[in-house]
């Protein structure tokens, strides 16, 4: 019996498939790099355009002339970016805090508790969640001046819409507390701890990824909000935000004098905002795979 050696054919076939997989690898990173670049451009910009030492605006520059940190002096001397600043801290503080409370305990509740309309309850939510958050703002905005949550007070305002608004929110934290074992809940319920210390105690050691993440969104929303806030601030507020307090140098009147700056503003607000996030990225990407597993 003759026995053919097919050990050349095999070979010939690994290297092919090795060297296919090669130039598949080639293009997709060719492609990933230039969506790098592209999402990258507009931000290495704004810093471009952050250290130019003259005001005439968009002058079709990318590099700058002469590199200097008149723009950044006066952000900080000549307007009042820094309480802009200070009052959206407080509120991505303040929202952080809060939200996380009431997203857990919601997320906690829908994933544990077995209730009658529990079902209708998660749907209704998921289709509210789905509506343009515009569509409420004159009612808001009806009730908030009524309280006088508005102008000056209109951080608190905020705040109170960022957390009424984050309970919808609870898809991921309800899928990550959901792939946490019931026994764990049983077992201390039959030492004698009750539900509140259950949680308490016992689920929030074992959901710190989940934690972190709801609070990076907290933290998150009052940097990112535009329409409401400029809705309920108005203009010359000592009330004001950073989104709302930038936009205001965007007019017709004051672009070109106020465009560097304004990149500079940019830049000032990313560096915190972006390095709380790479900070804590670890978590942040473990909540959400955590929440996404099931349902």
């Amino acid at each position: 019996m003759i026995t053919k050696n097919n050990t050349p054919s095999i070979k010939k076939s690994g290297l092919g498939a090795k060297a296919s997989r090669n130039i598949s690898n080639f293009f997709v990173y060719i492609v990933l790099i230039a969506m790098t670049i592209i999402w990258l451009f507009p931000f290495f910009g704004i810093v471009m355009e952050s250290f130019k030492v003259n005001y005439r605006g968009m002058d079709g520059e990318l590099f700058p002339k002469e590199f200097g940190l008149d723009n950044y002096i006066r952000l900080f001397t000549e307007t009042d970016f820094l309480n802009w600043f200070k009052n959206t801290a407080i509120m991505g503080i303040a929202t952080a805090f809060l939200q996380t409370i009431f997203v857990l305990a919601m997320s906690y509740s829908l994933s544990r508790l077995r209730f009658k309309g529990r079902k209708a309850l998660m749907n209704f939510m998921l289709i509210l969640g789905m509506f343009p958050g515009f569509l409420t703002m004159i009612l808001i905005y009806k009730v908030f001046s009524d309280l006088g949550l508005t102008m000056q007070m209109a951080p608190v305002g905020l705040v109170i819409v960022y957390c009424a608004s984050s309970g919808m929110g609870y898809y991921i934290s309800k899928g990550f507390f959901d792939t946490i074992p019931k026994t764990l809940d049983e077992a201390a319920r039959i030492d004698g701890a009750t539900r509140l210390q259950v949680f308490y105690k016992v689920i929030m050691p074992l959901s710190g990824s989940i934690i972190i993440y709801t609070i990076l969104m907290g933290f998150m929303a009052p940097w990112g909000d535009f329409m409401l806030a400029s809705y309920l601030i108005h203009e010359n507020s000592a009330g004001m935000s950073v989104a709302v307090g930038m936009y205001e140098w965007l007019s017709k009147t004051m672009v070109n004098s106020n465009y560097t700056m304004f990149c500079a503003a940019g830049v000032t607000v990313a560096v915190p905002v972006t390095t709380v996030f790479l900070c804590l990225q670890k978590y942040y990407v473990e909540g959400v795979t955590g929440g996404a597993v099931k349902g």
